[in-house]
């Protein structure tokens, strides 16, 4: 029974003893976490294709030229009632012109998330007002449209006047310049997920850049951007990127994509 005592008080005294040494140690070394190898978080491969970056009006070296000034050869009809058929739109003086009545316009190439560079022109507004002071669209995967608009002094429903995602997202501010000048827009695009059964998976998603400011940040859509009615998704993959006649002699130019 002594014997058993004592072998308990040796065994207490120890505990007190290793109490009071880590008492002693300074909380940080205590916490401190294992130490690494920086080499452990580092990786070589795969490497980044080498691009070179545009300058002026030149694109990068990566980029697909789906307008250079000379021809239409990458496009091709949207209209309904002859899809796929030559576009009908007129190339003069380096600019892709409108042809009100000749139809919405498509790539023949399909897209999905990407970066696009599009410069347009307004024509001269006359009487015109509004939505019919040049009015286009530009339809990515030809569904979701960014709104190509008259913005010098032609007020209008803010979520359909340029910059805006239409009637879905008004612009965070009105970034276009004069009548007459050309205007730059480049948009980042991240297109919808859809999964098993055709159900969605993650929503798109856009930053809209107009002659250098940021006038859509990253906004999620809620769905396609109808006229009528509310947004929806409806299950679809690649699509080919689209230019809408509204009827008014909107100008295009220096147009290509990146694909992401």
């Amino acid at each position: 029974m002594l014997k058993k005592t004592q072998c308990i008080l040796a065994l207490s005294i120890c505990i007190m003893a290793l109490q009071a040494q880590q008492e002693q140690v300074p909380q940080t070394v205590q916490n401190r976490p294992p130490q690494w190898d920086p080499r452990s978080t580092e990786w070589y491969y795969p490497v980044p294709e080498k691009v070179v970056p545009g300058q002026g009006v030149k694109p990068p070296s990566d980029a697909i030229i789906l307008f250079d000034g000379t021809d239409l050869s990458k496009w091709e009809s949207a209209n309904r009632n002859n899809p796929g058929a030559a576009a009908e739109w007129e190339v003069r003086n380096g600019e892709l012109r409108v042809v009100p009545g000749k139809g919405t316009i498509r790539t023949k190439d399909y897209f999905g998330d990407c970066q696009l560079h599009i410069e347009f022109k307004s024509p001269a507004p006359g009487s015109h007002n509004g939505q019919d002071r040049g009015n286009s669209g530009i339809m990515l995967q030809s569904r979701y449209e960014i709104q190509v608009l008259d913005g010098d002094n032609n007020p209008t429903y803010v979520n359909g006047m340029v910059g805006s995602v239409y009637k879905q997202s008004a612009p965070l501010v009105n970034a276009y310049t004069r009548n007459g000048e050309w205007q730059i827009y480049d948009i980042y695009w991240r297109a919808p997920r859809f999964g098993t059964g055709g159900e969605l998976e993650s929503p798109a998603m856009v930053t809209v850049v107009l002659n250098g400011v940021v006038v859509q940040n990253n906004y999620i859509l809620k769905g396609s951007t109808p006229y009528t009615g509310l947004p929806s998704y409806t299950p679809h993959g690649r699509m080919p990127l689209t230019l809408q006649d509204h009827g008014t002699e909107v100008a295009f130019r220096n147009i290509w994509i990146r694909n992401l």
